[in-house]
């Protein structure tokens, strides 16, 4: 059985909900940032921008706070994302969800669970497929 560290190999994506999706395409786009991947669900739209090694998710969210800290949630790069899942819940953080989740991202999709931190941050655990 491995360990949390031995299946996490990175950061994969830092999630930043937007009640002005364009407008959020557009600053990262100014920035350098080019979009890798969109997607148009019934809960709205969601795109995923690359700079370099950082990419960003941002998504529509009506409740977006805009304050300070607006940041949702940091996913971490998995190997296996069954075994990672197993690995995280022998250590008493149970997933958000319920049990590992599957969005119709990229070309073959992306699997995913997230947990909550002490300060009420999440941490997700994704893997590409």
């Amino acid at each position: 059985m491995k360990d949390v560290k031995e299946l996490v190999r990175g950061l994969q994506h830092i999630g930043i909900p937007t009640k002005e999706f364009d407008a959020t395409i557009a600053f990262y786009g100014s920035l350098g940032f080019a979009v890798i991947h969109e997607n148009r669900s019934e809960g709205g739209r969601v795109a995923f921008l690359r700079l370099n090694d950082l990419v960003i998710e941002t998504y529509e969210e009506p409740q977006t706070a805009m304050n300070a800290g607006a940041i949702d949630h940091i996913a971490l790069d998995v190997s296996d994302i069954a075994a990672t899942y197993a690995a995280v819940a022998r250590l008493g953080h149970p997933a958000l969800e319920g049990s590992v989740q599957t969005l119709p991202f990229f070309t073959r999709g992306v699997s995913f669970f997230t947990i909550e931190g002490p300060n009420k941050e999440k941490v997700e655990f994704s893997q590409y497929l």
